[in-house]
């Protein structure tokens, strides 16, 4: 072959190894990488980070972050995280910009860094604004400290005001700030939804230590959940202090979802957390779609409820409040104007000038009584932060059984405000409050602080709550309905003693079993033992 011949087949050879270089990039992904970042060239390293990538800035002061176009994915996220202990990363803020800007950027964490707004003005924390604009979604906030967004109320530890979903805010100190989390636009057109929010330490703010503005409707903007969402806010601490402030705000303030369509079935699930110290608005306040319940709730204001459930600018629609203990010196659980579509108020351990009152449908097996009578019923209660305990007495803040099968949908129902069973001591749900019993050593207790996570239990065993029928007549053939936690397919269910048949067992969630139960017309009358795998024995009475 001649030199012609030879350069005339370059061309393709050259064309065939560039297909195979593409192809060999799709099918592998370029490997993840953790960078290590000064404050002289993070910025340079930032623009190329890619999914999957870890930035790890080093201790020192860095100005400003600026996420902008960083698009992990769901399996390989990008991450830019301070040092977990010794000196941190402080990003420093500057006059005319937020602290932290993110900008059309997803699946990226924040995590280990201290985040110093330095007191200037209108100077948020951490910001996604922009509106429709900013395609944002899926955001990790983990393991920071927020400080200086102190100038004035309206300036934000953090801030969203662009519609966005998917984000992940936990284990954060938010001290001081005007505003510790404002998550959505004042107007409703900037929807924050099916996002968790859990083990925050939220301190100190001028206004609201947490608020979510109402939902007026969902955009048509690319990924944005437009079935039945839920966001939830479990296991965080909210505490104000009396300085100051413009607009008296409670300590958390969640609105309500759209009338119709899009977004109008989702819900918000507020529970195991510690709501302390406001005298001047209320400690919690909800409307639309909420399940309230395992909460502790300890000094609220004198002249105003500390729990108040009511139509804000929109209707309360779902109102279910259970299993919340409440300590305060006026009014405890409130609702000003009646749920359009159901209300529960159940369960719960009230102590207050008038425990519950208000436009309330159904409220049962409540224990109430004044704040001088509390001592009657709880270890040590006060309103000094290191000094209360509202564990229940020895054999006190007990009833009959408690039926939460209306609420068998809520993730950890099942469980009190420190993660242990409800059905624990006693077999059924028969304590009133947030405690399930006495305290237990491993036990998180109440404090400014975050609130450490229960120890995970990945293969928790089955929890039977409630038996639908409780009870059946000698002879009858009944359909049943088993509420609870941690069922899986196939387990085994029994009842106990003879004359008790099961047949078509079905496990219809992790939470429900239904079957049809054959009570022999011999069998003996009295209380049965029915079992789901290593469950807690519930009571099925034969008449």
């Amino acid at each position: 072959m001649g030199l012609k011949s030879i350069h005339n087949n370059r061309r393709p050879l050259t064309r065939l190894a560039g297909c195979l270089w593409i192809l060999s990039r799709l099918a592998c992904p370029a490997a993840a990488e953790t960078l290590d970042a000064n404050p002289s060239n993070y910025r340079t390293l930032l623009r190329k980070l890619k999914p999957g990538d870890t930035l790890r800035l080093a201790s020192g002061t860095y100005s400003q972050l600026h996420v902008f176009r960083l698009n992990g994915t769901p399996d390989a996220w990008i991450a830019i995280t301070g040092p977990p202990s010794g000196p941190p990363a402080i990003i420093a803020g500057e006059p005319g910009s937020n602290t932290v800007e993110i900008i059309n950027s997803s699946y990226v964490a924040l995590e280990n860094l201290r985040i110093d707004s330095r007191g200037i003005p209108s100077a948020f924390g951490i910001s996604a604004a922009g509106h429709e604009e900013n395609l944002t979604h899926h955001i990790r906030i983990e393991g920071n400290t927020l400080v200086g967004q102190n100038n004035g109320q309206q300036t934000d530890g953090i801030s969203t005001k662009t519609p966005t979903w998917g984000w992940i805010i936990r284990y954060n100190r938010i001290i001081g700030a005007g505003t510790g989390l404002y998550l959505g636009e004042s107007d409703g057109s900037q929807p924050f939804v099916a996002g968790l929010i859990e083990h925050n330490l939220i301190q100190d703010t001028i206004g609201y230590n947490m608020q979510i503005k109402d939902l007026v409707d969902i955009p048509a903007i690319p990924g944005m959940p437009t079935g039945p969402t839920t966001t939830i806010i479990r296991n965080n601490v909210f505490i104000k202090n009396d300085q100051p402030s413009i607009y008296d705000r409670p300590n958390l303030l969640v609105g309500s979802f759209p009338t119709a369509g899009a977004g109008s079935l989702n819900m918000y699930e507020i529970y195991g957390n510690y709501f302390f110290h406001n005298h001047r608005e209320a400690l919690f306040q909800g409307s639309g779609r909420i399940s309230l319940h395992d909460n502790v709730f300890v000094d609220g204001p004198y002249q105003y409820p500390a729990v108040v459930l009511r139509k804000q600018n929109y209707p309360l629609q779902i109102a279910y409040v259970y299993n919340n203990t409440v300590y305060t010196s006026g009014r405890g659980i409130y609702f000003g104007t009646r749920a359009t579509i159901d209300d529960a108020v159940v369960g719960n351990l009230v102590f207050g000038l008038t425990p519950i009152s208000g436009m309330i449908m159904r409220q049962l097996n409540n224990v109430t009584d004044s704040l001088e009578n509390a001592a009657k019923y709880v270890n040590a209660p006060s309103f000094k932060v290191d000094a209360m305990d509202l564990h229940p007495l020895p054999g006190k803040c007990q009833g009959v059984p408690l039926d939460l099968s209306l609420f068998q949908t809520d993730t950890d129902y099942t469980l009190d405000f420190g993660g242990t069973p409800k059905t624990g001591a006693a077999g059924a749900v028969v304590f009133r409050g947030a405690y399930a019993g006495g305290e237990t050593n491993d036990e998180w207790k109440l404090q400014a602080g975050i609130k450490a996570p229960h120890p995970p239990a990945p293969n928790a065993a089955p929890v039977v709550v409630w038996v639908n029928p409780p009870a059946g007549q000698r002879g009858e053939r009944l359909r049943i309905t088993i509420n609870g936690a941690n069922f899986k397919p196939g387990i085994a269910v029994s009842m106990g003693g003879s004359g008790m048949q099961l047949n078509a067992l079905t496990v219809e969630s992790t939470t429900q079993i239904t079957a049809t139960l054959v009570i022999a017309a011999n069998a003996e009358p009295g209380f049965r033992n029915l079992t789901v795998g290593e469950s807690n024995p519930a009571k099925f009475r034969v008449k």
